[in-house]
């Protein structure tokens, strides 16, 4: 089968690698389409050490399942990236994300889902609905993680909102909260980038003409830079809430002192659930599809990532059907 793989430093189309074979209680899936994402992207740099196949974000087919429940055959699918060990506190809370033990695909101690096939947990697999088209459910793991803020925090309809950031991750949030009843803004710098959320009908502005002011409850930082950690911090208010939805390497010191003297709470958020996510989008149109910003074959994989590097670009999916 094909495979985009990373090892040895180097990122190669492997046109003969092995099949997988399944484990008790696997699913076999036939790859539909593979995305980038930024962290595939921080992979091939050498983040967390990675060597192997690549990629997270996926819907596929269910060919084969080693288990008696063979109802999965045939179906559309998309799967959960971290697999826990269902033996911890974390496991048994439905937080797998956080086992200490989990496997997660494409990322840490397992192959991802830039393949012809994947082998799956059964568990982690969740039928999708026809009414969304593989371009919509490939995107159902960066939504999914969106979402979760509305796990982690009950947004007042008074709430002043604000996004920081028009990449991928601040878009996804963009359409999460777009149906939320609250006073929400989304800052960017590419005006291109911010007409994709206005068409959801989010206020934007461009960061060159945005007053920093301490005045929004609920600020979203989703730069994954130093100054875009610093810039959010200037705008919560006090008792107000700083959402954290990307990493920050920080290679400068920071001040914190406002978090203490403001009474900020600041929240971490990271990957979400699939199944409110997929039911979401199922029940709600959105233009989330409009992320979607080229779509290359698997044999010119290579050149998806080369071009996922460009600037300006949001979503680039694999096509290995």
């Amino acid at each position: 089968m094909r495979a985009v793989e990373f090892r040895d430093n180097e990122l190669k189309l492997n046109k003969n690698h092995e099949k997988p074979t399944l484990a008790p209680n696997e699913a076999m899936v036939r790859i539909k389409y593979a995305g980038i994402c930024n962290t595939d992207m921080e992979l091939i740099k050498g983040y967390m050490g990675f060597n192997g196949i690549l990629g997270h974000e996926f819907v596929g087919v269910v060919e084969d399942v080693n288990s008696d429940d063979k109802s999965l055959i045939g179906k559309r699918v998309v799967g959960e990236i971290s697999a826990g060990c269902n033996n911890c506190e974390w496991c048994a809370k439905g937080l797998q994300r956080h086992c200490p033990n989990r496997k997660t695909i494409g990322i840490w101690r397992k192959d991802g889902c830039m393949a012809d096939y994947i082998n799956m947990p059964v568990e982690t697999l969740f039928v999708v609905p026809d009414n969304l088209s593989d371009e919509e459910i490939v995107l159902v793991e960066p939504f999914a993680a969106a979402l979760e803020i509305l796990e982690q925090l009950h947004i007042k309809p008074m709430d002043k909102v604000v996004i920081m950031g028009d990449g991928k991750l601040g878009l996804s949030i963009a359409f999460a909260l777009s149906k939320i009843p609250c006073f929400l803004t989304m800052v960017g710098k590419h005006s291109e980038k911010l007409a994709i959320a206005e068409k959801e009908n989010v206020d934007t502005v461009l960061f060159k003409d945005f007053k920093i002011e301490k005045e929004y409850d609920v600020v979203i930082e989703a730069t994954g830079s130093v100054n875009g950690f610093e810039t959010a911090l200037a705008l919560t208010k006090p008792r107000g809430v700083l959402v954290l939805k990307s990493t920050v390497a920080a290679d400068k010191p920071l001040n914190l002192a406002p978090v203490v003297i403001d009474e900020i709470t600041v929240l971490g958020s990271r990957c979400g659930q699939f199944k409110p996510a997929i039911n979401y989008l199922s029940k709600n149109k959105t233009g989330i599809k409009s992320m979607v910003s080229k779509i290359f074959k698997a044999d010119d994989a290579l050149e998806a990532f080369e071009y996922a590097k460009q600037k300006g670009v949001l979503k680039v999916l694999i096509d290995f059907s």
